[in-house]
Formats: C-alpha cells, structure tokens, sequence
C-alpha cells in the first residue's frame, strides 16, 4: 500500500490535475483533429480511405509503441519526469505536420505525436495510484477522460473555423507552442517520485530481473483480470474512440451526406456528449462504489445499449441525414462503461506495478484503436472493390466492426458471471 504522506492534499491533488488535464487535452486534439482535417488533407494529398485510415491510425501506432517501455519509465522515474521528455517528441512532430510534403512525411509527423504524447494519460494515472486514496482514482480518471473529450471538442468545430483564417500547417506551429507551455507547467507543479519510493523501484527493478518473472509484464499478462478486460479494452472502448477520433467524419460526409462544416458541427455534438458522459461518471464512480456497485456490473447492463445505436446507424445509413450524429453520440456515450474498467485494472495489482499494468492495458486498447482505425478503412476499399458505392461501403465495414465489437463485450460478461 502506498505510505500516507504519498497522499496529496487537496489543493495539491486540484493543481496536479489541472497541470496534467493540459497537456492530455492537446493530445485528444491532436489525436482527433484529422476527423475534421481530413476532407482538407484528402483534397490536397489525394488520400484513398486505407490513407487516410492509416494516417490517423499512425498516432495511435506511435502511442502503443511507446506502451511497454514507458510503464517501466513511469515506475521507476516518476509521472513528472517521463511526461515532460516524452512532450518533446510530440512537439516535434507538429513541427514535421506543419512542413509536410506529402503523405509519408504526414505519417512519420502522426507516429511523432502518438509517442510523444504517450504519457499523457498513464503518468497521471500512475500518480494518482500513489497520491490519491481508490474512490478518488476512480474520479480523476473519469475527469481526465472527461478533458479528453474538451479536446476533441476543441478538435471540430474550432478547427474549422480556424482553417480559413489561419490554415492547417500555422495551426499545428500553435500546437507545437502549447505544447511547450504544458511541459513548462507540468515540470513546475507535479511533485516528482520520493526518493526513497525511487530506489524501492529500483531494487523490485532488479530483483524482477534476477528472478526472470515477478514484478515483470509477465505477471501482469497472466493475470485473470486483465486477460478478461483485454478484448473489451482492444475492440469495444478502442474501436468506440477510432470511430469518434476519425470515422465519425467521414460517415457525416459520405455517408449523411453533410458538408464539412455540418460534419464538424456534428462532431461537436458528439464529443459534447462525451465530456457531459465522463463528467457525469467522475461524480457517480465514488458513489457508486460506496454502495457496492462493481464497474463489470455496469458494463455488462450498459455496453449493449451501444451496439443497439451502432445497429441503427449501419441499417439506416443515408435515410438517418442530419441525426447521424445523434446515433453517432449515442452509441459513444454508451460505449463509456468500458473506459471505466482501466483504473480498476490497476487496482488489480501493487502501487509499485501500476506504472506497468496501466501501461500495458493501454498498449491493448490503443492497439485496437490502430487496428480498427486502419481496418474499416481496409475494409470499406475491400467492399468497394467488389462494386460497393462508397457510402454502402462505408456502412459494411462499420457492420463487420459492430459484429466483432459484439463479440468482445459477450466474453467480458459471460466471465464476468462465472
């Protein structure tokens, strides 16, 4: 257990997540900003959709890269110092974006971003393993997903009424600024790793590896708890943020048959939901498990709801028009019970391995988000090729996900009841 003086005060627990909630804002930005670039990026680097999935799945790629290495970092050197390091990366790649040329320069500028910004959700949550007592974990991850959202918000609307002032190469300089300042904040305000927890670290560190096995990622992957949550993690969360990060776009587009600007302004409805969502959970979590009520309970009630919206979305398509987005929000805000169960796999394991489970929880859904980002675009270009339009292309693959998203949610609550 973490020692009492590890506990943050009040305001220091308050000033710590807002240094932190900064920086995790520009990255759902940055993550999310090619749903809302990509009609304009699509027009001057004449992407196909694998393109263009690939594109947006590359920030991903570069984030899961990062997953392994970084628990260890996290443990060991403490969320302040490996969050500001690894921000350099991401201003870098907006720097890359912004001079870009042509599609691999776009693609090595996304991986950039996806690494750098790797930590800006992990090392939070690795402190506040630490420094926060269990109901209050719960809280800050729900509010940290809830800024999130503040930044894909930030990510549609905004946007587009920036590009025709300023244009989408000066707005990735800006981002690269603000970056800067969040690191600037983050090394001013976040305590850094005790010392003595430091070199605590260091010997479980060595002990791990003399041992071959404990304390190792091993232990983390043979346990029960994160091996049920994996599949959930992977394809129902990860596919739900790839959708709302970059697909919900598109099927605006060409699907619902919006303009750009209508398209944006669904985005903003959506990810508005979103932030109300996690808002919401980040004042019923501590009530919630107060009274007993077990995040896998809720997942297995709610998360069906989810794909009842995704169903009538694919089989409305065109005929849904301008309430696209409304089943768009519906099946993401239904989705938001699986995001729930990451601070409950790290309660899962001893504070000195939460830096590494919540790490490799987080390589599982971020991989998923690669894979489902790239896939549905693999797949509405399958479709075509075999004489699909476009929009009933789209709404194949979108179908084919929501079977397999089904799938993943029947094994997390089928074991669950055993």
């Amino acid at each position: 257990m973490s020692a009492p003086q590890d506990i943050l005060s009040r305001r220091a627990a308050i000033t710590v997540f807002l240094a932190f909630a900064g920086a995790y804002f520009l990255s759902a930005l940055l993550r999310a900003v090619t749903a809302t670039l990509s009609p304009v990026l699509t027009a001057e680097f004449n992407l196909h959709a694998r393109d263009l999935g690939l594109l947006a799945g590359g920030y991903f790629l570069g984030f899961a890269a990062m997953q392994l290495p970084l628990g260890a970092w996290l443990d060991r050197h403490g969320p302040r110092k490996v969050n500001v390091a690894l921000l350099a990366l991401a201003v870098c790649g907006c720097a890359v974006f912004a001079l870009a040329g042509g599609f691999a320069a776009l693609l090595t500028a996304r991986v950039l971003m996806g690494m750098g910004v790797a930590a800006c959700l992990m090392a939070p949550l690795t402190g506040y393993r630490r420094w926060l007592r269990p109901a209050m974990q719960l809280r800050a991850n729900s509010w940290m997903l809830m800024t999130g959202s503040l930044g894909m918000l930030a990510s549609t609307l905004p946007v587009q009424w920036l590009l025709p002032l300023v244009g989408w190469r000066p707005l990735f300089w800006g981002l690269a600024a603000l970056l800067l300042l969040a690191m600037a904040v983050i090394a001013l305000t976040v305590p850094g790793w005790r010392q003595d927890a430091m070199k605590t670290e260091a010997s479980r560190a060595e002990q791990s590896s003399a041992s071959g096995s404990k304390d190792s990622y091993g232990e983390i992957a043979r346990n029960a708890y994160f091996r049920r949550a994996s599949p959930l993690g992977m394809v129902c969360f990860g596919g739900m943020v790839a959708i709302q990060s970059l697909w919900a776009g598109p099927w605006l587009t060409q699907v619902a048959g919006q303009t750009p600007l209508h398209a944006a302004t669904g985005l903003f409805w959506i990810n508005l939901g979103m932030l109300i969502t996690f808002w919401s959970w980040g004042l019923w979590m501590p009530r919630m498990a107060a009274r007993g009520i077990h995040v896998d309970t809720m997942v297995a009630r709610v998360q069906p709801l989810s794909f009842v919206a995704l169903a009538a979305l694919v089989a409305l398509g065109p005929a849904a028009g301008g309430w696209s987005f409304a089943l768009l929000a519906l099946y993401c805000v239904l989705s938001t019970p699986s995001a729930q169960v990451q601070p409950v796999v790290a309660m899962a394991f001893a504070p000195h391995l939460a830096g590494r489970a919540l790490s490799a929880y987080n390589l599982v859904i971020f991989a998923g988000i690669f894979m489902v980002q790239w896939g549905i675009g693999l797949g509405a270009d399958a479709f075509e090729s075999l004489g699909w339009p476009p929009a009933a292309a789209l709404r194949g693959a979108m179908g084919v996900f929501g079977v397999i998203s089904l799938a993943c949610w029947a094994r997390f609550a089928y074991a669950a009841r055993r």
